[in-house]
């Protein structure tokens, strides 16, 4: 949460140890994509926003994995859309969502 309260993104590569996961390691990868998918299901039975999408690629896109888009599904707050454009303004609208909620959780 420290990341949503300080407006931040992570990479998989950092949370991963944080967890005791090697993101080097393909099951790691799997277990990764499977507990980010249960924080979803968690916080959204809570009725807070994708904590997830602040976990993003090292480099590169730097935009969240498959994983969340698949878990945004799950919980039909996504349509399932492969546009890039799409998939960029839910992502960049799930990650304004959580910083908002969660600097003015901190405020409360």
């Amino acid at each position: 949460m420290k990341l949503a309260i300080d407006g931040s993104l992570a990479t998989y590569g950092d949370v991963a140890p944080l967890i005791g996961l090697d993101m080097a390691l393909d099951a790691d990868r799997e277990e990764i994509a499977r507990r980010l998918g249960d924080i979803v299901l968690f916080e959204h039975a809570q009725g807070r926003p994708m904590l997830t999408a602040l976990v993003v690629h090292k480099g590169g896109d730097n935009n969240p994995g498959e994983g969340f888009f698949s878990a945004a599904e799950k919980i039909s707050l996504f349509n399932g859309s492969r546009r890039d454009i799409d998939r960029l303004i839910f992502w960049v609208n799930q990650v304004t969502l959580v910083h908002n909620h969660w600097s003015s959780s901190r405020l409360s």
